[in-house]
């Protein structure tokens, strides 16, 4: 859509629309059609990764979501598949593992299997947590389950849970330590990084 060599323009007009929008549940859709592909957030949660037809364009250093590290977990409610409440500081208690997703996240689907490998190894001591940003629907929930999802699913149905915590960009996911503090926030993950930041921040 765009040539590769407008990568400052882009990266700046991206950021402005990002940091506007980020409290906005619409802003990944926003963006996301803007670009004509997938938006996701790397590593270190300040780059972001654009897929466009002309092939990958990387401008460094983007910030998009809010730094939330330090902070303790929002007093929302979330909803079960079948519409239930639930305060999310009712789960607080151990340590836990909070990824943000949806089906329509390329980069939220291809880490799936690994948030399922790693809930094998470390579920006895660690809750993992998915939050869908999108509707609860019998579709989401079997996506999941097909991935290898076994931990509980919950749904930010109103959006309030996405908003509190600055989440433009998918997937987020976040690091909760046992009274409920958000010790580190990242985006894509694998299997490797997923055990890596368990054994360091959480056990």
């Amino acid at each position: 859509m765009w040539e590769s060599g407008n990568a400052e323009s882009i990266a700046t007009y991206v950021h402005d629309v990002a940091i506007f929008f980020f409290k906005q549940r619409t802003a990944y859709d926003m963006l996301r059609s803007l670009v004509g592909s997938e938006m996701c957030i790397r590593d270190s949660g300040d780059t972001v990764i654009i897929d466009g037809t002309d092939g990958p364009l990387q401008p460094p250093s983007i910030e998009t979501n809010a730094v939330v590290k330090g902070d303790p977990l929002p007093d929302v409610t979330v909803q079960t598949l079948d519409g239930t409440d639930v305060p999310l500081l009712s789960l607080v208690g151990q340590p836990m593992v909070i990824n943000v997703w949806g089906s329509t996240c390329g980069p939220c689907k291809q880490e799936l299997p690994d948030f399922a490998a790693a809930h094998l190894t470390f579920g006895d001591r660690v809750r993992f947590i998915g939050i869908d940003y999108l509707a609860p629907s019998d579709r989401e929930e079997a996506f999941a389950r097909d991935k290898g999802v076994q931990y509980e699913l919950f749904y930010d149905t109103d959006g309030a849970f996405t908003n509190d915590v600055g989440i433009a960009a998918f997937p987020v996911t976040l690091f909760v330590n046992s009274d409920g503090i958000i010790v580190r926030q990242t985006g894509l993950l694998d299997e490797a990084a997923i055990t890596e930041h368990i054994e360091s921040d959480l056990l």
